[in-house]
């Protein structure tokens, strides 16, 4: 049960979110362009991150690029 310390944990790494053109999904209320964010946890497709709702989310890698 890894995602009830995500908040806790150190960062794996810092991203930098460069687009939220989403196709279907709306990330545009949650993600800022051009603000770093830490990586909390990573997956082939995805980055888990704490977004602008203070809440972890999981989010498509095309958004971000590394910081």
């Amino acid at each position: 049960m890894i995602h009830l310390t995500w908040r806790d944990r150190e960062a794996l790494k810092k991203v930098k979110c460069i687009h939220t053109d989403a196709k279907k999904y709306i990330v545009d209320q949650v993600l800022t362009v051009g603000k770093i964010y830490d990586v909390k946890n990573e997956t082939e497709e995805f980055y888990y991150i704490i977004d602008n709702s203070g809440k972890v989310g999981g989010f498509y890698k095309e958004y971000f690029q590394d910081a």
